[in-house]
């Protein structure tokens, strides 16, 4: 897989997170592909994974994916990425707030035969969880 094979992928997974097409991005992924998030825990295999992208959505129906740069090393890409979206579904036993929220984070990817064998998504959980109003806190100063 080139470097060039590994952009032309990215950027029709973007395309699919702009879309919020949920097939679409699982198809992104191998049939045995696995996805650890701090939201979905590990998920594996292409329905668990389509599941996964589903439940986002309904979750949070406006979630805007915003991309930058890919850092490409052979088969392993890191991108880090920041979303920005609203609070409708059930979530951690919570019902849908209305509340909006701004995250920040990293995905690793790990790719076979150009598609994403693994993903590991890495962001903020306990600002989410404050912003949603699951937690509290305040700055240190």
């Amino acid at each position: 897989m080139t470097d060039q094979d590994t952009q032309e992928l990215f950027a029709r997974q973007l395309q699919y997170w702009t879309a919020r097409d949920a097939r679409a991005l699982a198809s992104c992924h191998t049939p045995d592909g696995v996805v650890v998030s701090p939201i979905f825990r590990t998920v594996s295999g292409s329905e668990a994974i389509l599941q996964s992208y589903l439940s986002l959505f309904e979750l949070f129906p406006d979630w805007t994916y915003q991309a930058e740069d890919l850092l490409i090393h052979g088969n392993r890409v890191a991108r880090p990425f920041s979303v920005q979206a609203t609070h409708v579904g059930e979530f951690m036993g919570l019902a849908g707030t209305r509340k909006k929220f701004h995250i920040q984070g990293v995905c690793l990817f790990e790719l076979r035969d150009n598609l994403i064998a693994q993903e590991r998504r890495y962001y903020d959980f306990t600002g989410l969880l404050i912003q949603l109003g699951v937690l509290k806190g305040k700055p240190a100063l």
